[in-house]
């Protein structure tokens, strides 16, 4: 009984929809007092997902070693503020762009070390906390809910060996990815 009266409701919707005037989807008149009237309306849209990943600055100078850092075997830095905006949950990664940094020669006689690998430099969202060494496989750096603003602070450590870390320039490009699952 229930499936027929569904049935009837929509052929009576459609049998009222092949009256209706091609292209018209709603009307009004007036004729006489009040000079207005109204006509029933609606708006709809579709919000997708949205994520936005600000940093405080686009690169980070790694502190420069001293004798004690090469004793210690690392030395510390700040890295950037991580801000995150998103309408639903996200996830943060960060991997290394290349399994090694690369290095340029600056002293004659002494070159670069050009094996360096990308897990030389660790990373932490707690400057005292627990350190990760940075890869080139995406690890998961933070995650959160739907937020109009979440800061995290990265961290690094970078390793340092007295005989393997020669005189020279050293750079290692990191990728941050965000993604709303």
């Amino acid at each position: 009984m229930k499936r027929n009266w569904l049935g009837f409701g929509v052929l009576t919707i459609g049998a009222i929809g092949a009256m209706l005037p091609v292209g018209a989807s709603a009307q009004c008149s007036v004729n006489g007092s009040p000079d207005n009237c109204g006509v029933p309306a609606s708006v709809s849209m579709t919000a997708g997902r949205v994520v936005r990943l600000e940093m405080s600055t686009g690169s980070t100078t790694l502190t420069a070693p001293t004798p004690a850092d090469f004793d210690a075997g690392f030395n510390s830095t700040t890295g950037p503020t991580l801000t995150v905006s998103a309408n639903a949950a996200w996830t943060l990664q960060i991997r290394a762009a290349n399994p090694t940094w690369t290095a340029t020669n600056t002293s004659p006689g002494a070159p670069a070390r050009v094996n360096k690998p990308a897990a030389d430099l660790l990373w932490s969202i707690v400057s005292s906390g627990v350190f990760t060494p940075l890869s080139s496989v995406d690890a998961s750096l933070v995650t959160g809910p739907a937020t109009a603003s979440s800061a995290t602070t990265l961290y690094f450590r970078t390793l340092y060996d007295w005989t393997a870390d020669t005189p020279g320039s050293y750079d290692l490009a990191i990728v941050l990815t965000l993604t709303s699952p």
